[in-house]
């Protein structure tokens, strides 16, 4: 399957899910707690990289979430907030471009499952993360191990939709978030992620909101134009040299 054919493929069915099925969108829940997983790991997993704490997170039901994590004040604390804005449109964006292959997707799959487990059981601390997580741990590990052996190319189909979730979860909520100061987190109002961004690197926050906007949008098109130009590999045939024969010596 060619890669286009695949992602058009993941937005068809993401499409007819969503607005089609009846209690499609009862379906797609626990991966829009998915997206927001992914969002707040972005936050916690760049705290640590930058030599900081991550604590634990949450995910509510109304798909919002918060990353109980820190880094020094300043440049550091900014790329925290940076992080989990730009975690979902990276990730979105490596799948479309390079996730074209059953084995590929195979291992996407298998290590997005052991990332959601070993995330619940150190990080995730609230009710719904607890119950949807696993759930979607579940079902990714079993199309990695055993679902779809006799049609591995639909693993690339079903990672494509994860792509094209994190995608959209950039194009909707994200974009608008980016530019917003203030949000409400359970209930209690919160300074933004583009809030703490402008507190500690400076600037205006309409400023860092287009940054991380066009890098975002930026990386979601370079991978679907990757993805869209690149042909099918054709197998090689059994039997026929990889390369030609090493020319005698005189």
């Amino acid at each position: 399957m060619r890669p286009r054919n695949a992602i058009l493929l993941a937005v068809a069915i993401v499409y007819l899910v969503a607005n089609w099925i009846p209690f499609g969108g009862t379906a797609l829940y626990p991966l829009t707690l998915f997206t927001t997983w992914v969002h707040e790991m972005g936050h916690g997993l760049t705290a640590l990289v930058l030599g900081g704490e991550f604590e634990s997170l949450e995910i509510y039901r109304n798909a919002g979430g918060l990353a109980h994590c820190h880094a020094a004040h300043g440049w550091r604390e900014a790329m925290v907030g940076a992080g989990g804005l730009l975690a979902p449109p990276i990730l979105g964006a490596s799948i479309i471009a390079f996730v074209h292959g059953p084995r590929r997707a195979r291992i996407l799959l298998a290590f997005l499952a052991g990332a959601l487990v070993l995330s619940v059981i150190l990080y995730v601390r609230s009710a719904a993360g607890i119950v949807a997580m696993p759930i979607v741990a579940v079902a990714l590990g079993w199309s990695a191990w055993r679902g779809f052996a006799e049609n591995p190319e639909r693993r690339v189909v079903l990672a494509q939709i994860l792509g094209v979730l994190l995608a959209l979860d950039t194009l909707t909520r994200m974009v608008s978030y980016a530019f917003t100061t203030s949000v409400n987190v359970d209930g209690k109002p919160s300074a933004s992620d583009i809030s703490i961004i402008t507190a500690n690197a400076g600037g205006s926050y309409i400023l860092w909101g287009m940054v991380i906007t066009t890098i975002a949008l930026g990386l979601l098109a370079l991978s679907s134009w990757w993805a869209w130009r690149r042909p099918l590999k054709a197998p090689r045939a059994p039997g026929r040299p990889s390369s030609a024969p090493p020319r005698p010596r005189h």
